[in-house]
């Protein structure tokens, strides 16, 4: 026969030791203070030994409930601190020279931050991405995902939207069921309602039979529009219909065709504005932003350039890698094509180059005319030559602990600087070498 277990929520357990304590407390002192009546003897030994007792008494339950309560955290605490990942690191050494609150505080937010890279790596492994402003991203995914609400993605070209959309399909709970894409610039005006709708036999010259459109295929799962911004406006009309009513006709068609699918939309134009010049609908533009992912540019999140860089190498046929002079090239362009220009830049050269490392002359053209262009104008911007020279520094330190696993040692060869340079150098710039360690 099974036993029965309660449990007590230790925010009712303690409060209630603790006030059983005071009561009992409260009794005895009255209790005493009336026998101190009765024998008119004031603060005898025995009402001294009982304070005595009382006060002993309930720093010994303290400490045992506080020792029952901490006890896990700091056994957490102290395997935590024996990781290599944590040992190792410059936070790991600093932990030691905390009291216990600070102690359990850091250990806590680094495996937090390690769980968190590596959760991301988990669960989106076509997506790369250790910066602030990804994990935000990734965040936002998984929020979305299981629901049927909405998404519309902005983003420039380039920035990986249509991976984005892929990984809310893979999480949501329709990922059994269909995902339809469509390029609503990829299609010609004339036959996008087609496509989209379908058609009847015989509506137009062509139209040799009937045709299931893209909403009927995709009925139970998820349609994915991308570059909605390119969409017609007669086309807009008609989707927002299917937006609010979930039906549709065929075109050709009078019979309304009833449809459950989840709409994700894309696009690299400020909607905002095109709604101001008239060239989309407000409305519709309403019912697509329920839940919006805006993606960073990759000068954006410069961090994440050289992460990347690696991604797409560890992928090519030839092995090869970057020089110092290439990765100090990359952290600092603009990179207008984001992560689309960044792996054509690399395929580009991993064809040119003919030993193990990539070099300047590598590097199409235009990436080295318009590094020098880009320096020239940003000279003009309220960014002191300091501040650039830190982002630099920071993101090649990054890069040389990734190449180096997190060795310190190993990470300070490569930079060409001792070891102590290097730490003082983490510490300054505040560098969470976890990033490094765990994202290889």
């Amino acid at each position: 026969m099974n036993k029965k277990k309660y449990f007590i929520n230790l925010y009712i357990l303690i409060p209630v030791i603790y006030t059983g304590i005071t009561l009992i407390g409260i009794i005895l002192s009255c209790q005493l203070l009336n026998h101190q009546e009765k024998s008119d003897q004031l603060y005898s030994s025995g009402f001294i030994n009982l304070i005595i007792m009382m006060g002993i008494l309930t720093f010994l339950i303290s400490f045992l409930i506080l020792r029952i309560i901490l006890m896990p955290v700091m056994r957490f605490v102290q395997k935590a601190q024996k990781i290599p990942i944590i040992k190792n690191s410059t936070m790991g050494k600093q932990i030691s020279k905390m009291d216990d609150i600070e102690q359990i505080n850091k250990v806590f937010d680094n495996v937090t931050s390690i769980l968190t890279h590596l959760e991301a790596k988990a669960l989106f492994p076509d997506v790369i991405g250790a910066s602030v402003s990804m994990r935000n991203v990734f965040t936002q995914i998984i929020k979305v995902a299981p629901t049927d609400s909405t998404v519309l993605i902005s983003g420039e070209s380039g920035t990986g939207k249509e991976l984005v959309a892929e990984s809310i399909y893979a999480h949501s709970l329709r990922k059994d069921k269909p995902f339809v894409k469509i390029n609503c610039v990829a299609i010609p005006e004339g036959l996008l309602e087609s496509e989209l709708f379908g058609h009847e036999k015989g509506s137009f010259t062509g139209a040799i039979s009937q045709k299931k459109g893209k909403f009927e295929i995709a009925n139970g799962g998820t349609i994915f529009l991308d570059e909605i911004g390119d969409m017609p406006l007669a086309t807009q009309a008609k989707l927002l219909r299917v937006l609010q009513q979930k039906e549709f006709e065929r075109v050709g068609g009078i019979k309304p065709i009833r449809v459950d699918v989840r709409f994700i939309a894309a696009t690299n134009k400020n909607l905002k504005l095109q709604i101001k010049e008239g060239s989309f609908r407000d409305d519709l533009y309403f019912r697509l932003n329920v839940f919006a992912i805006t993606l960073p540019p990759l000068r954006e999140r410069r961090e994440d350039i050289l992460l990347l860089a690696n991604f797409f190498l560890s992928n090519f046929r030839k092995e090869v890698r970057l020089s110092p002079r290439v990765s100090q090239l990359f952290i600092g362009f603009p990179w207008p094509g984001n992560v689309r220009e960044l792996r054509n830049a690399l395929e580009h050269a991993s064809v040119l180059v003919e030993k193990d490392i990539i070099e300047t002359q590598h590097l199409p053209e235009i990436i080295n005319k318009q590094k020098t262009a880009y320096i020239a104008d940003n000279f003009n911007e309220n960014i002191v030559l300091d501040d650039r020279l830190m982002i630099m520094e920071k993101e090649m330190i990054l890069h040389a602990l990734k190449t180096a696993g997190g060795v310190q040692v190993k990470a300070a060869n490569i930079l060409g600087i001792n070891q102590r340079s290097l730490w003082h150098r983490i510490k300054k710039l505040n560098i969470d070498i976890n990033i490094a360690r765990n994202l290889q």
